[in-house]
């Protein structure tokens, strides 16, 4: 079954040059980071580092974008920086990436090696279809601190995406809760790839495309379908 994805129009108003591209891939095969993974991670801060030519990421056009998107529902983007922004400070840094398991090592590849945000979702652990909106302040949002299990709560007007049992990222793409992280179990997954303008479309499904190929070399057999970059609807 494929899985649902609406952009409501709050969010379209708050950000018209938003986009974004799916890839949804079952059949999916993960474990621990290998040296293949962790090589590819290198790769990425090394391509990085050619693309921002010594500027630090929060000057890239894209990146600027996204701080404008953050600041407009009232979050601090110097503080709360959207994933892409937060990996590529890291990859720069002498710490380097983190390794977490095969499937999020090559989407973090793509996201610093593109300058572009980047998700995974297992769909064993979605309920219901995914929508990206403005939280009420209402919705639960489950997550872990010191060791034991929290529920938080989003901001009034914060962008999250959601599914039918509460939010399952925060500020866009800051913060994923851990009930659909992608874990050395998963076998189903919806990866998401988000844009602003100035990023031109075709540079969003180029990445887009590269992930896919990186998914079907490390899990061979696997059904891998890119979903076109059209702006979703309620």
């Amino acid at each position: 079954m494929t899985l649902t994805l609406t952009v409501s129009d709050e969010v379209r108003a708050l950000a018209p040059g938003f986009t974004h591209v799916a890839i949804e891939a079952h059949g999916l095969v993960n474990g621990p980071s290998t040296d293949a993974s962790s090589a590819l991670l290198d790769d990425a801060a090394r391509r990085l580092a050619v693309r921002l030519d010594g500027r630090a990421p929060h000057e890239d056009p894209h990146m600027a974008a996204w701080r404008e998107a953050y600041t407009a529902f009232g979050s601090k983007p110097s503080r709360t920086r959207n994933s892409a922004e937060a990996l590529a400070k890291r990859a720069l840094s002498e710490a380097g990436l983190p390794r977490i398991n095969v499937l999020v090592d090559l989407y973090n590849a793509i996201s610093v090696a593109h300058l572009i945000p980047v998700g995974g979702e297992d769909l064993d652990h979605i309920q219901g279809g995914m929508r990206l909106v403005r939280a009420t302040g209402d919705e639960d949002f489950v997550t872990v601190a010191a060791g034991e299990e929290v529920v938080e709560h989003p901001d009034a007007g914060e962008v999250v995406w959601c599914d039918e049992a509460g939010v399952t990222c925060r500020r866009w793409n800051w913060r994923q809760g851990p009930r659909t992280r992608l874990t050395e179990e998963t076998v189903s997954a919806i990866f998401l790839l988000e844009s602003m303008a100035p990023m031109p479309v075709p540079d969003v499904e180029t990445a887009a495309a590269e992930l896919a190929e990186l998914l079907a070399k490390f899990s061979p057999g696997a059904h891998i379908e890119i979903r076109p970059a059209e702006p979703a609807r309620d």
